[in-house]
């Protein structure tokens, strides 16, 4: 956690429609000694059950949607511009066909069995506290099915409670 500082989740001072959907994040886990990260680009911060809390998506193929299920723990990390092309590769290579987060060249770090990466200007660490597969029946908008699941591959929606924020120094 060099060159990091902790703060408290309602110090952030971040447009998290910037944050997420146009900066992206890498979303990281680890589960029995294997770990892989993914960038996302869909997601939200606020408040559940009296928690402050992430909602983060993951679709079934992705293989990080694995290790976050097993672990119950996870990682977001955000980035300057300067990464952009990094969180591409790391979003369009799997993590099963090759050892993606040593090709990316970020350098992997971990705070209490959670990966993130030192690169990272921003790292938000969350703990599972509920998940549901999105189903065909509960879409009101029913032009959302067509529109980003053809096939038929719904994404299981997380939310978790943000255990720590960490900000570069």
């Amino acid at each position: 956690m060099q060159g990091f500082k902790e703060i408290s989740p309602k110090e952030l001072q971040e447009n998290t429609f910037k944050l997420i959907g146009k900066d992206w994040m890498l979303v990281s886990a680890e589960s029995n000694g294997l770990v892989n990260t993914m960038t996302a680009s869909w997601g939200a911060m606020g408040v559940m059950w009296a928690k402050n809390v992430v909602f983060v998506v993951l679709r079934p193929q992705r293989y990080t949607k694995e290790l976050v299920d097993e672990s119950g723990r996870f990682s977001l990390t955000f980035y300057n511009d300067e990464f952009k092309s990094k969180l591409n590769y790391l979003g369009t290579v799997s993590g099963r066909d090759e050892d993606k987060i040593q090709n990316s060249g970020l350098s992997l770090e971990f705070y209490d069995g959670i990966p993130y990466f030192n690169e990272a200007r921003l790292a938000v660490f969350c703990k599972n506290l509920y998940k549901q597969k999105y189903a065909p029946e509960n879409f009101v908008d029913e032009k959302l099915i067509d529109l980003w699941y053809q096939k038929s591959d719904f994404h299981t929606l997380y939310i978790a409670e943000i255990e720590k924020v960490l900000v570069k120094e």
